[in-house]
């Protein structure tokens, strides 16, 4: 099921999406609707789908995962290349299994563009040719934001992201095609003041280094190299200039800190565009949770 135009509202599957900045606790939040509701979760981030890079991306824990079955992470190497369009595809076939499973279907992340694609049915232009993809691969950031300009091309929304560069210059600027709000749907975002964001950014930011992820940035180093789109994640970009003896350990933490700050008010202004999410405290969204599993127009999904 890759696109919903066609079908009715009685035959589309109930999903539950959560959403918030890094480091708000909505994976938290997605864990206890997943136990209240018989659910299984979706994972909606474009960092957790590789293989390998469980510390630096926060990765659930294997307890949790046992607990609850987690669906699209560990799908791809950090040397390959995943689109949104690929997400959407599976994401759809993922709802579909939990449903026929008997269980609801939760995705949880804050991947907006990932996201997004499953919400308004996007409609991608096709992937480009092999040759091209890996000539653009070669160039450097600078030099993909230049070819951009030469081509008058705009440039994306987040123009130091080269996965984003790449795309815009395959498509010529061509934006996905979106739809109307996917139905017997719930969007939900978790809202966590400045102050209690920051420290949690802070706080996370010493998690990882106690949970070793300067060893994991060693092995990902040598297996796939540090020019991977994957390898540009805030965290191996900042903690980058350790291993290689540039900065000591405080100032990669201060950098890693800032990035991923700044990264939660990227996030944020993506989803205040979409008016259907529904703000709230852990425990206000946890009931507005219980009205639409009530409510849903399908119960015989469930």
């Amino acid at each position: 099921m890759d696109s919903l135009k066609s079908e009715p509202l009685s035959q589309v599957p109930p999903l539950i999406v959560i959403v918030g900045p890094t480091a708000s606790g909505k994976s938290r939040l997605g864990m206890a609707v997943a136990r209240r509701f018989n659910g299984e979760i979706i994972c909606a981030d474009s960092r957790t789908i590789y293989k390998g890079m469980d510390i630096g991306t926060a990765k659930p824990t294997q307890e949790e995962r046992q607990e609850i079955k987690h669906h699209l992470l560990d799908i791809v190497s950090p040397d390959q290349y995943f689109s949104a369009a690929e997400f959407k595809k599976l994401a759809n076939q993922a709802i579909a299994r939990i449903v026929r499973a008997g269980r609801l279907p939760i995705m949880v992340g804050g991947s907006g563009l990932y996201i997004d694609s499953v919400l308004f049915d996007y409609q991608f232009a096709p992937a480009a040719h092999p040759a091209t993809r890996a000539y653009l691969e070669k160039l450097t950031t600078e030099e993909l934001q230049r070819l951009c300009l030469n081509k008058q091309i705009p440039l994306p929304e987040n123009a130091k992201n080269r996965r984003h560069l790449i795309r815009t210059i395959e498509t010529g600027g061509f934006l996905p095609k979106k739809h109307s709000m996917r139905p017997n749907t719930l969007v939900v975002g978790l809202a966590v003041d400045k102050a209690a964001l920051f420290k949690n950014v802070t706080d996370r930011a010493e998690q990882m280094v106690r949970n070793g992820v300067l060893d994991e940035m060693r092995l990902l180093g040598r297996q796939y190299g540090w020019n991977s789109e994957a390898m540009t994640s805030n965290i191996y970009r900042a903690f980058r200039g350790v291993l290689q003896g540039q900065d000591d350990l405080s100032i990669a933490k201060g950098k890693f800190i800032r990035a991923d700050w700044l990264l939660a008010k990227r996030q944020l202004t993506w989803f205040k565009r979409n008016p259907h999410i529904k703000w709230g405290s852990s425990d206000e969204l946890m009931t507005v949770v219980e009205w639409f599993v009530s409510q849903l127009s399908c119960k015989r999904h469930l």
